[in-house]
């Protein structure tokens, strides 16, 4: 079993092509097959500069890796014009015919059909994995295929991934792109998962969202602190703090509030800041986790104000565990903000 994932480069990967993929990767894992990856750029003139890397990117980002390629087809263009002369008849204005299709531009440019096929044939594609909205090209490859002596691959259509308002997704929303959706911080594993659940499916399928952002909460629930903060691009000792967030762009939002001294405020609650000046000061200059939770059952026990303290050191009446916050700030750090609020 081969198949292939044909991106064009013409902009960031869709989700709709990212679907693709994956179903492609997962049509020749089960099958103990090779998935060949092939940049279909034919037309220069959509090309844009850089997506192809983009594209690449991306793919290595969802985890969906390739057997063989990337083959671009603009390197291929001889040969596509071989197969052409083999089959077709020029016109008047120097373009090669097959029937009523144009196979060979008057420039000397092969057409996507006869690209498709040709590059199908001699990279022996068993099986083309694609969305439904290339499904009326199929009669026409398949003729060409037959043309050049050969069987065509068997064509599988999928659904297309649309908006509420059964339109495919439009390019310009930020969540119809994989680039859009690193940079709303979804994490790989949940949009792999969501898209490994679509699988093939028969119809078009409304994306959604929600269901997106659920498994991205699993996903950053599943990491180490370690592993978070490294994600968020953010110091490990932030980590614990970060376990509230539901993507990586609120763990960043998260850490750099943090991160930022609060606005100082007059603190109705100074016995409470002064007896956590006391354990923090005693303590190293790093709390771990336990000697963080120590400190808030030691200030709990004599009855000290703990909203007030989370005041002095955020600025904000919630966010992150108390003793998190304790873990992600430095101990001068710590006492600076509670004796500007004393």
């Amino acid at each position: 079993m081969r198949v292939r994932f044909a991106p064009s480069p013409t902009g960031s990967l869709h989700l709709g092509g990212a679907l693709t993929a994956v179903a492609n990767r997962r049509f020749a894992d089960e099958r103990d097959g090779a998935l060949v990856l092939r940049i279909d750029d034919t037309d220069p003139a959509r090309v844009e500069p850089g997506s192809e890397d983009e594209i690449l990117d991306d793919l290595a980002w969802l985890g969906v890796s390739w057997d063989e390629g990337p083959f671009r087809q603009s390197e291929r263009a001889e040969r596509h014009r071989e197969a052409a002369e083999e089959i077709g008849v020029p016109d008047d204005e120097g373009a090669v015919r097959f029937g009523r299709a144009t196979l060979v531009r008057p420039d000397g440019r092969p057409t996507y059909p006869l690209a498709s096929v040709v590059d199908d044939l001699d990279l022996g594609i068993t099986h083309v994995i694609r969305g439904q909205d290339l499904l009326p090209s199929t009669p026409l490859q398949e003729e060409i295929a037959r043309a050049l002596g050969a069987e065509p691959p068997e064509y599988v259509h999928h659904g297309l991934l649309v908006g509420d308002d059964g339109r495919k997704l439009s390019k310009r929303a930020r969540a119809a792109s994989v680039r859009g959706l690193r940079e709303l911080g979804l994490p790989p594993e949940a949009v792999r998962a969501y898209l490994e659940e679509l699988g093939l499916p028969r119809g078009d399928v409304h994306f959604d969202e929600g269901r997106l952002r659920r498994l991205a909460v699993e996903a950053l629930g599943a990491l180490s602190d370690g592993e978070l903060a490294a994600r968020a691009g953010v110091d490990v000792r932030l980590g614990p703090a970060l376990r509230g967030a539901r993507d990586l762009a609120e763990a960043r939002e998260i850490a750099a509030r943090l991160e930022t001294p609060p606005q100082p405020a007059s603190s109705h609650s100074p016995e409470t800041l002064a007896r956590f000046a006391e354990l923090r000061q005693a303590a190293g200059e790093e709390l771990a986790p336990d000697e963080a939770k120590a400190v808030v059952r030691e200030l709990k026990a004599v009855g000290g104000d703990l909203r007030a303290l989370r005041l002095a050191l955020t600025g904000a009446e919630r966010g992150p565990e108390l003793w998190a916050v304790l873990v992600a700030l430095p101990r001068d750090e710590a006492l600076r903000r509670a004796e500007a609020a004393g």
